[in-house]
This record gives C-alpha cells, sequence and structure tokens, in this order.
C-alpha cells in the first residue's frame, strides 16, 4: 500500500488545496487553522491558474538612483503624512527644516524613521496648517523671509477623490464629491496658499488628486493660482503625471502645481520612463522578514472565490482585483485589514496584500516602517506620494530653479 506524501510548501498544489478546504469545512475549522494544522500558511495558497505570467523585464526605479548629497535648499513640508513626498525630497539633496502633520500616529511614523527632523504635530504641538498664526510663530525659528527653499505639500484630497467615493453607496451622502464644501479639509489649499504668501519661498509644491483640477469647474484651483500669481510667482500648468510612467510599478495619477519666484525660468518637467514596470518586479522576492508584512486571515468562503480568479479579474463581492504582474498595478488605496478599506489580490496567492507589498509598489524602501495598527498602517501607505516620483519632481525643481 502506498504511503501518502505529508503536505509541505513544496507539493502543496491546487488539488491539494481544494482537499485541505473540504477537510477544514467538514470539520467546522477555520481556513487558518486548518492551514497550521497542516504545517501550511496563507502564502502557500495557490490560484487555479497560477505562475503562467510572469515579470522578467526592467526593474522598478530606486529611491538610490537619484541619491545626491545632502548640501541643497532646505524643504518645508506640509500635510506630511508619512513622509512620502519629503522621502523623495530628500533623496535627492534638499535639507528638512520642518514637517507639519496633524495625526499623532503619522507623526509617531516620521519621527521613527526621521529621529533629525523637526517634526511638528501630536502630542506636542497641534500640526494644524489652519492654525495659520501658530505654524507663522513655528516657522520663524527655522527659515528667514523671503525663504530661499521650497515650500511642499497636499492638503487632505479625500473631498476631491474619486477612488475615495467609489468606496460608498452612490445613494449616500458620503459620495457626492463635496470638495470646498468641506468644513474642514476644504479649505486648507487657501490655508497653505497663505503660508506661502507670507514666507514667500523661492519654490512651492501643491499635490493633491486630478479631481482638485476639475472641482466646480475649476474655480476654486484658479483662484488659489490667481493668489500666487498676484504674489509674484510664475505657476506652472496644473499638470497629472501617472507614477506608473516614471518607474513606479503602480497606475497612481497625481496632480501637481509648481511655482517659482524666479519668472523668468519654467520649469523642466520630469522626463517619462522608458517601460511601465509590472507589478511583479515588487511582488516576486520574498518579504517575510520585512516589518508591516502581516497578512489578513480570508474566510475560506472569501479564498474560494479568490482563487479561481483570472489574471486582472475582478472578485465582485469583495471589489477586489487580482493584479496581473506584467502590468502596473492599480492604485493602492488607503484600505486596512480589518475594514476601513481593502488592498488588491496578491497575483499568485489568493489573499489580498500586505502594507509592506503595498508600499513596495509605492516605492517606499522595505527599510521604512510604519506605526499604528495594520488598518492605519494601510491608510499611511495609500495616501502617500510614492517617494520615487517625489524625487524626480524634486530633481526637476533642482535642477531649474537653483
Amino acid at each position: 500500500m502506498l504511503k501518502r506524501m505529508p503536505l509541505t510548501a513544496s507539493n502543496f498544489g491546487f488539488k491539494a488545496q481544494l482537499a485541505l478546504m473540504a477537510k477544514a469545512k467538514r470539520k467546522g475549522l477555520d481556513l487558518g487553522t486548518a492551514l497550521r494544522e497542516a504545517g501550511l500558511s496563507y502564502d502557500d495558497l495557490v490560484y487555479e491558474n497560477s505562475r503562467t505570467i510572469r515579470w522578467s523585464r526592467g526593474e522598478p526605479l530606486e529611491l538610490e538612483q537619484f541619491r545626491r548629497p545632502r548640501s541643497g535648499p532646505h524643504i518645508v513640508s506640509f500635510f506630511t503624512g508619512c513622509g512620502g513626498m519629503d522621502l523623495g525630497f530628500d533623496a535627492v539633496g534638499f535639507q528638512h527644516a520642518a514637517a507639519f502633520e496633524h495625526n499623532e500616529l503619522f507623526c509617531k511614523t516620521l519621527r521613527r524613521n526621521h529621529p533629525l527632523w523637526n517634526v511638528y504635530g501630536p502630542p506636542i504641538h497641534s500640526g494644524d496648517v489652519s492654525k495659520t498664526d501658530e505654524i507663522a510663530e513655528i516657522l520663524q525659528r527655522h527659515i528667514a523671509t523671503p525663504f530661499d527653499g521650497v515650500f511642499i505639500g497636499g492638503p487632505p484630497c479625500q473631498p476631491f477623490s474619486i477612488a475615495a467615493n467609489q468606496r460608498f453607496a452612490k445613494w449616500g451622502d458620503n459620495f457626492k464629491r463635496t470638495g470646498f464644501a468641506h468644513e474642514t479639509n476644504g479649505n486648507l489649499l487657501f490655508d497653505y496658499v497663505s503660508l506661502i504668501k507670507e514666507f514667500r519661498p523661492k519654490a512651492f509644491v501643491i499635490e493633491n488628486v486630478p479631481g482638485l483640477r476639475d472641482l466646480d469647474g475649476g474655480e476654486q484651483l484658479t483662484e488659489a493660482i490667481e493668489q500666487l500669481q498676484q504674489a509674484g510667482y510664475r505657476v506652472e500648468e496644473p499638470t497629472v503625471l501617472d507614477a506608473a510612467h516614471f518607474g513606479v510599478p503602480q497606475q497612481r495619477f497625481r496632480l501637481f502645481v509648481i511655482g517659482a519666484r524666479d519668472t523668468s525660468k519654467p520649469l523642466k518637467w520630469p522626463k517619462p520612463h522608458g517601460q511601465l514596470i509590472g507589478a511583479g518586479s515588487v511582488l516576486k522576492d520574498d518579504v517575510h522578514l520585512c516589518q508591516n508584512h502581516e497578512t489578513r486571515e480570508h474566510k475560506l468562503e472569501s479564498i474560494q472565490r479568490y482563487m479561481v480568479l483570472d489574471y486582472g479579474e475582478r472578485d465582485q463581492l469583495g471589489r477586489v482585483d487580482r493584479l496581473n504582474p506584467a502590468l502596473p498595478s492599480k492604485t493602492v488605496i488607503a484600505g486596512g485589514s480589518n475594514g476601513g478599506g481593502r488592498s488588491h489580490l496578491h497575483p499568485e496567492i489568493p489573499r489580498t496584500l500586505s502594507v509592506r507589498e503595498c508600499a513596495r509598489l509605492q516605492s517606499f524602501p522595505d527599510t521604512y516602517y510604519f506605526e499604528g495598527s495594520s488598518a492605519r498602517q494601510f491608510t499611511q501607505v495609500g495616501n502617500a506620494v510614492p517617494p520615487v516620483l517625489a524625487a524626480q519632481i524634486g530633481a526637476s525643481i533642482l535642477d531649474s530653479f537653483f
């Protein structure tokens, strides 16, 4: 009589997976328990159609490829979040003067990764840009006026975001893109503009979702730009860049409004990268020794739906997509592993991505740590500007204006 081989990761294929899931159902076990009893994990699960598409072409760009000596002008960042844009500017040589962030958890992430930065936010300060007098008083300790450096910032974008609103039912109050009618976030753009006008940085960056450009027929953004032009700035045409065209393995559209005090010099925008980079370029490597790689333990019924999806196909019930490793990822959103959003499905493992995997798609280094619960780590990663895209914006500003 032939002895049955024990299950191992190396011989655990789709048929064995079906058998294990049937056994778990008979015994009334949750899938996680059944996998552990077999000496396996969720990462040993496979799709019915697995590993038939691979990414074997060029590698994504990394921050280290943009590294310059840290001897450039200073930056001040507002609405800093977990520091994606700051990280890119830091890589190309800008020196950090101050960062303002009102979320205490995000400040904790910033202070852990950048212990020498001047991070203004809870629990010591408010970090609230709407309190312009308080922000101005702090800034006067760090910079002169006019400021021969750069202001960077992305006022909270949720009121303008189409992707955010698609999470809600169209008949609900949350679906409407409230924009500047939003009691708090809708006014933060003009608070930021007032600080630019007061301290007169040599250049500034306003970053947001493309929805800001089109809101109210463009009236609000036009008003902000006109105020800056009247203050003596040359303001470039608001431009939407897709991170996927700049060496980032993710399709992510961001709006950039960039201006400079020197009205004679136009900005030399960064040149698009030669090829699109597939998500498989960063999801093929082992991440198990990395921090922020806790994965969600899906229910058996969810895995049963996921595992029959083909590349690029959507699970309609959970509204999650299986990524195609040969294409840039769909936009990483501010989801979570315990509600509050969702991440995409791994191209080769029928589960949602971990925070670390999403951070890789965003071009964060593996050494960058995100504080808080898994759900709040997702929030930080999903709200960030990809550091590699930010580095190219920063390099263009350096080469154009300094």
